[in-house]
Order: C-alpha cells, then sequence, then structure tokens
C-alpha cells in the first residue's frame, strides 16, 4: 500500500462518504437495520450516528483498512452499541451460517472486487427471513451518463480506492442469491450525474 492509499484516499473517501446528500441517504435506510447487524464496508463509521439502538443488539463492523477504522475511533467510542470490528475483506466474512438478522451495505458494492463472492457470503450470513438493507451507487438509467460512466471508470477507480461508477445494483444483487422486496432510485441532488444514482431498499434470500 502506498502513500496515497494511507494518507490520501481515506481523508478522501471520508469526505466523500460525509456529504450532505449521501448523510441524507444514510438516515433513510440505516434505521431499518435490527438485531445482530452485519455492516460491510463500515469505513469511518458514518452509518453510526443513524442505528435505534433500541432496535440493534450486536453490531459486526467488517472494515479491512486500518486506517478507515482508526478514523472510526471517535464515533465508535461514543456509541452505545456493542461493536466487534472485522478486519477482513468482504469476500471473507468470518462469521457462522446465518448469524446475523440484518446485513448492511451502503456504498461499499461499487469497491469489492468480486461482488459475486462477496454477496454469497452476505447470503451465506443471514438468517431465513432476515434482510439486506442496501444504498448504492451505480448504472444510470440515462445512455449518456452511462457513456460517461463508462469512460472515466477506470481512471476513477485508480483515484477513489477501487470504486466503479457504473455497477448494475438490482442485477448484481439478483444475480447474488436475493429478492430485491423494496428499491428506490434517483439522481442525488447536488451530486455529479455519473457517480450520483442511487439505489437503495432491501433485499431477502430468493
Amino acid at each position: 500500500m502506498g502513500f496515497y492509499d494511507r494518507h490520501v484516499l481515506p481523508p478522501l473517501l471520508g469526505a466523500m462518504m460525509g456529504t450532505k446528500p449521501i448523510r441524507y441517504q444514510r438516515r433513510k435506510v440505516v434505521p431499518r437495520a435490527e438485531g445482530r447487524v452485519l455492516e460491510i464496508g463500515f469505513g469511518a463509521g458514518h452509518n453510526l450516528p443513524f442505528y435505534d439502538p433500541q432496535k440493534v443488539t450486536h453490531l459486526w463492523a467488517l472494515e479491512p483498512s486500518r486506517e478507515m477504522r482508526a478514523r472510526a475511533a471517535e464515533l465508535v467510542a461514543a456509541s452505545p452499541l456493542t461493536i466487534d470490528f472485522l478486519d477482513l475483506e468482504a469476500e471473507a466474512i468470518p462469521l457462522e451460517d446465518e448469524a446475523a438478522d440484518t446485513v448492511l451495505v451502503t456504498y461499499t458494492l461499487c469497491t469489492i472486487a468480486d461482488v459475486k463472492t462477496a454477496l454469497a457470503g452476505m447470503r451465506r450470513v443471514l438468517k431465513p427471513g432476515g434482510r439486506m438493507i442496501f444504498c448504492e451507487h451505480g448504472q444510470a438509467p440515462d445512455e449518456n451518463v452511462r457513456r460517461w460512466q463508462m469512460r472515466i471508470d477506470p481512471l476513477w477507480q485508480r483515484m477513489a480506492g477501487g470504486c466503479h461508477l457504473c455497477r448494475p445494483v438490482p442485477q448484481m444483487l439478483e444475480e447474488g442469491g436475493f429478492r430485491i422486496d423494496d428499491m428506490d432510485v434517483m439522481y442525488l441532488p447536488g451530486t455529479p450525474r455519473i457517480a450520483g444514482f442511487n439505489y437503495w431498499g432491501s433485499a431477502s434470500k430468493a
């Protein structure tokens, strides 16, 4: 890991993930989490203020980046939740089968290298009747925006820690063995359209 990944990327991602439109999206989805929760891509802990401590009994915070975990320390210390860090990649979730009532994934599917394997792991650890709560940016519905997403994507990945601009979120979830139960979509206001088309909702095991 080079200087950029250690010292530039973590604060850059922290700033991007803490913008007002994205905070508003988090406020919509995170309170839906309940029971024993696995959060994929915990990052700097931006979701923590939006959990309902009356509904969440335990939180597994999966985050492989030591730098991002360090940036989350203050929020973690102030949280009333019981939190265990898991410092592995999303492709290697170290939990038993059917351990989680909720899997929460926000602005993370775009960066996972092997999404198919990661989603299989999320499905494995989710209890029958449990829910995946998701909020992700991805492929835009407008052809002209998609063309720009494809053009910029290689450079964007290098600058944004492997983030892909145009992943087809619903298709990925369904191919990963999930059934989408509810979903909303829109371009986030105040966000570049190439990175601002959002999908959010919930899914269960197909």
